[in-house]
C-alpha cells in the first residue's frame, strides 16, 4: 500500500528547510518525470501542446517545453501569462531557448493539431470555482483527440476533489512527489486515468512523512490460501448467515462465503429454503458458529430477535437494512464488526448517530471528510463505504480501493461481497484485514471478468474469486 496525504506543501516546505533542496530542483525533478513519461512512451517528432497556468503548475509545463524542445515539435500557450517567480523564471529560460509561445489555439491549424496535450493549468491547491474562460478552454482542450496528461492533478479539481464546473480529462496524471486524495474521490473517477507519482529529487521514502491514509493494490489481498495438509472443514470456521425476505440477498451471500474458504457455511432463516446443496440451513444460529452476516434483504425482523443476534459473541457483517434502524447503535465500536453501507445508507447511519444530517450529493462532494467523522467517534468500528472508489476505516485509518470497476453496479454485487468479508471473519481474520482482501478480491474478480461489462452477475463474481 502507498501513502495518500491531504495536502503536500507541508512536504515541498521539509524539502526546503530541512533538506537543502530548492524549489528550482524540485520543479526540475517534476518536469524531467513527464518527459521521461513522455520520451517511454512517444516517438520523436511527436506535435505537443502544452497548456500552462500562470503559477507553479504552470511553471512545470514551461520547464517541460524547454525539455522536449529539439526532440519533439512543442507548442507552448500561456493563456494568462507568468505571474509566480517560478513562472517567470521558467518562461525567461525557454525565451533564451528561442521556444515560441503561440498566442492563439487557432493558429495550430489542422495540420498542427496537437498528439499529445498537457495540461498544466492549475495545481492541487485550486480552491476557487473555473471563471468562464478557464471553462471553455478545458472543454476545448478535452474536444481534442490526443493523449492527455495532466500536472499533479486534473485541471478543474478542486483541494477537496470537487468538480464544481468542469475539468480537463487525462488519460495520465503525473502528480508531484506524493499522492493525494483528491485524486481518490467518487466524482473525479473519470477524469484522472492512469495515476503515476514524480519523483523530485529524493526517493518518496524521504519526501513523504507521516500519513492516516493508504491506497491499496493487489499485494495487500491475502487470500485464505491452505497449507496444511492435516485438516478439516472445522478449521475453516462456520458462518452463519441471516437470510430475510428477500432470500436470493442471503442465498447469494452464502455462495460467496462457501466459495472464499468458509469450511461451514448455514442458511438462518424462519422459512425452509431452496438451497444448494452444499450450504446448510437452520432456524437458528448454530452453537459452533465464528461469525455470521446480517442486513442484505432482511426486511422486516424482530427487534428483539436482531438484538439477540447483536448480542452474540462473535464477529459480524452489518449490511443494507440495518443502517436505518437505530438498533445499529447498540453494536457500534464493539471488535470484529464490519459495517458495509452504500452512501444512502451510510447518510441515514451518520443520522443516527447524531453525526451529522447531509445528503447524498453532500456526502459523495466530502467522502473523506464523513467517513473520518464517522471514524473518530467510532474507531473500533470497521466500516466500508461503496463507491467507485471504496474507502475503508478503522483506527482513524483509511484505506482506499480504486481497483472497482463499472460492472459492478448491478443488483447482487454487494450482497457477495458482504458474503466474502464474512467468510474471512469466520476463518479467523480481523475485520480491517478481512474487509481489505475481500474488498481486493470483489474488485479484481469484477476487472477479469472479459464479457460485456454491463452482464456481470453475481455468480460470475463468484466464479472470479474461485480463480484469483
Amino acid at each position: 500500500m502507498q501513502k495518500v496525504f491531504d495536502e503536500v506543501n507541508t512536504l515541498d516546505k521539509r524539502c526546503y528547510e530541512e533538506l537543502g533542496l530548492s524549489e528550482d530542483i524540485l520543479m526540475e525533478h517534476a518536469a524531467n518525470s513527464m518527459l521521461e513519461y513522455i520520451q517511454n512512451k512517444f516517438i520523436s517528432n511527436e506535435k505537443i501542446l502544452i497548456v500552462c497556468g500562470a503559477g507553479n503548475n504552470g511553471a512545470d509545463g514551461i520547464a517541460l517545453a524547454r525539455l522536449l524542445y529539439g526532440k519533439y515539435d512543442v507548442s507552448l500557450y500561456l493563456p494568462y501569462g507568468s505571474k509566480s517567480y517560478m513562472s517567470k523564471l521558467q518562461h525567461k529560460r525557454t525565451q533564451l531557448l528561442g521556444i515560441e509561445i503561440i498566442e492563439d489555439l487557432s493558429t495550430l491549424g489542422i495540420n498542427h493539431t496537437p498528439n499529445i496535450i498537457v495540461d498544466c493549468l492549475f495545481g492541487s491547491g485550486l480552491s476557487r470555482d473555473l471563471d468562464s474562460e478557464s471553462q471553455n478552454l478545458i472543454k476545448l482542450l478535452n474536444s481534442l483527440y490526443a493523449h492527455k496528461i495532466s500536472c499533479d492533478i486534473p485541471s478543474g479539481i478542486n483541494d477537496k476533489g470537487q468538480i464544481t464546473t468542469t475539468c480537463f480529462r487525462a488519460n495520465t496524471t503525473i502528480t508531484m512527489g506524493a499522492l493525494k486524495t483528491q485524486l481518490y474521490t467518487d466524482r473525479v473517477k473519470d477524469y484522472v486515468g492512469n495515476i503515476l507519482v514524480s519523483n523530485l529529487g529524493i526517493q518518496r521514502i524521504h519526501y513523504e512523512t507521516q500519513s492516516n491514509t493508504y491506497l491499496l493494490d493487489e499485494l495487500d489481498m491475502e487470500v485464505p490460501y491452505r497449507t496444511i495438509q492435516n485438516s478439516h472443514k472445522g478449521k475453516y470456521g462456520h458462518l452463519s448467515v441471516i437470510v430475510g425476505e428477500k432470500i436470493g440477498a442471503g442465498i447469494i451471500a452464502c455462495e460467496a462465503a462457501f466459495s472464499f474458504g468458509a469450511g461451514l457455511v448455514t442458511a438462518v432463516s424462519h422459512e425452509n429454503l431452496n438451497i444448494p446443496l452444499h450450504i446448510m440451513q437452520n432456524h437458528t444460529i448454530p452453537i459452533n458458529c465464528t461469525a455470521l452476516a446480517i442486513g442484505m434483504g432482511l426486511g422486516r425482523y424482530e427487534s428483539k430477535e436482531i438484538q439477540k443476534i447483536f448480542d452474540t459473541d462473535i464477529a459480524k457483517v452489518i449490511d443494507a437494512d440495518l443502517f436505518y434502524d437505530e438498533i445499529i447503535l447498540t453494536i457500534l465500536n464493539k471488535e470484529n464488526i464490519v459495517l458495509t453501507p452504500h452512501p444512502k445508507e451510510f447518510c441515514s447511519l451518520l443520522k443516527l448517530c447524531e453525526i451529522c444530517d447531509i445528503s447524498i450529493d453532500e456526502l459523495q462532494d466530502n467522502r473523506f471528510k464523513y467517513l473520518r467523522l464517522f471514524g473518530e467517534q467510532y474507531p473500533q468500528s470497521v466500516l466500508l463505504l461503496k463507491g467507485a472508489n471504496s474507502l475503508m476505516t478503522y483506527e482513524n485509518m483509511i484505506y482506499i480501493n480504486t481497483l472497482g470497476t463499472v460492472a459492478l453496479s448491478k443488483g447482487g454485487s454487494g450482497d457477495v461481497l458482504s458474503g466474502l468479508i464474512a467468510s474471512l471473519l469466520a476463518q479467523g481474520y480481523n475485520g480491517i484485514n478481512a474487509c481489505i482482501t475481500a474488498s481486493l478480491a470483489h474488485s479484481i474478480s469484477a476487472s477479469k471478468y472479459t464479457k460485456n461489462n454491463y452482464a456481470l452477475t453475481p455468480q460470475d463474481l463468484i466464479e472470479g474469486i474461485k480463480i484469483l
